[in-house]
């Protein structure tokens, strides 16, 4: 990676790292880039040979316990296989509202039947005029996520 191997990037404090050239920085982000994108692509394959090995008979297990998803155990050799097959439940929102409404029209509180949230997009928040921003503002908290920097050559070649 840029004149430095992995483990001494590794070792390297940041403060240390952040004083080497724009173009040493530039390089050692696209190395680090190249090698999170192989490993992905590696562990990816070997996620489908995993599939393609242990599906069918985890498929089998949980048919055997009376389920469709979740997690089973079964050895391999020496090797203990844990398989999980997670659900994910999606709502019809559309769908929910109605229900709502239905459940609020016989005199029912919604809130024990359903999780309501209210979310307001960003893009039509800063649209509002200041008069309604300024309703909204105190149940408005903003929160940053983590920095991140694209570095691109401007011009020439790096040596």
């Amino acid at each position: 990676m840029s004149h430095l191997t992995l483990d001494q990037v590794l070792a390297t404090p940041a403060g240390e790292l952040a004083e080497r050239s724009s173009e040493s920085l530039f390089q050692l982000k696209n190395d680090a880039a190249d090698l999170l994108a192989d490993a992905k692509a590696i562990v990816e394959h070997v996620d489908r040979a995993l599939d393609h090995r242990y599906a069918q008979r985890a498929h089998q297990l949980r048919l055997a316990v009376g389920k469709d998803t979740g997690v089973v155990h079964f050895d391999d050799g020496y090797v203990r296989i844990t398989a999980d097959l997670p659900k994910k439940v999606e709502w019809n929102q559309t769908q929910l509202a109605e229900l709502v409404r239905r459940i609020t029209a016989n005199g029912d509180k919604p809130s024990e039947y359903v999780e309501i949230s209210y979310r307001v997009s960003e893009t039509k928040f800063n649209a509002w005029p200041e008069s309604l921003k300024s309703a909204f503002a105190p149940a408005r908290t903003l929160k940053t996520g983590k920095p991140d920097f694209r570095l691109a050559l401007i011009q020439g070649e790096m040596t």
